[in-house]
């Protein structure tokens, strides 16, 4: 199957064809996702969650981000391989550099960052070098404190104008994707027609270009909680290459998220 670029995302966005996303932390796992067909595989400093039992994921570290995304580029011929920055490891534009070079040395094909007009200086040194970023809004885990918790972000007017301009600002600057995380589906359909890039939700309703879930979450395996924008697929397959199967159809389908998985 032919690898899977920027470009290959950008066109199925044009094309409106949904695109498939998924975390993963170590070989095994990312080949199974790959073989599946899925399209991209994102690095999450998630994994200070559900791999390290962390309360959020301030206390991952840019060592083991660079370790997991050794381990899942091992895994991976097909899918695009996505990697976060993790928090304070982008605080200035010289440790913006130097930390996604290395994400980039290890195997990823973009980075990741969570933040708005802070970030444009950023995204454009990052664009001028030659190393693809991808933007996150909405709900930025790396900002919990900040925000008061886990909490659905847009939800007031100012809010929404702002979170849009602050995504039109991202795609000027260089982003080529962007994450957009517990959010109101009407907000997540706007800020998806406005850009020209492609748009990912979680916990963003069925109206974005493309989904991503925690793979511990779509296999109902967190050591946490289930989130309410998320799905168990083992639970309805029993099996986990069949769980991917279907949550990649589900998507590709639109049947992905419903009501039940969205936020108004």
């Amino acid at each position: 199957m032919k690898k899977v670029t920027i470009s290959t995302l950008i066109k199925m966005k044009q094309q409106g064809e949904r695109i498939t996303v998924i975390t993963a932390y170590d070989a095994s796992f990312a080949k199974l996702f790959d073989e599946q067909g899925m399209d991209a595989i994102l690095i999450g400093d998630s994994l200070g969650m559900v791999l390290m039992g962390e309360d959020d994921t301030l206390p991952v570290t840019i060592e083991q981000m660079v370790y997991h995304t050794r381990s899942v580029k091992k895994g991976t011929q097909r899918a695009f391989v996505i990697a976060d920055m993790p928090f304070m490891s982008y605080a200035t534009t010289e440790q913006t550099y130097t930390n996604a070079a290395r994400l980039m040395a290890a195997g990823a094909s973009m980075v990741k960052m969570e933040g708005g007009d802070w970030l444009l200086d950023s995204v454009r040194g990052l664009t001028e070098r030659g190393i693809p970023v991808c933007g996150h809004l909405g709900l930025t885990p790396q900002s919990v404190h900040k925000l008061g918790g886990f909490r659905v972000q847009g939800r007031e007017q100012q809010q929404a104008e702002d979170l849009i301009n602050q995504a039109m600002a991202l795609e000027n600057a260089g982003a080529q994707m962007l994450v957009l995380e517990c959010v109101p589906t009407e907000l997540a359909r706007r800020v998806t027609e406005a850009l020209s890039i492609p748009v990912i939700g979680i916990g963003a309703g069925p109206d974005t270009d493309g989904q991503v879930l925690v793979m511990h979450d779509m296999l109902g395996v967190s050591a946490n909680y289930m989130p309410k924008f998320s799905k168990n697929y083992l639970a309805l397959c029993g099996d986990i290459r069949k769980a991917v199967s279907l949550y990649i159809e589900e998507v590709k389908q639109g049947k992905f998220p419903t009501d039940e998985q969205s936020f108004s």
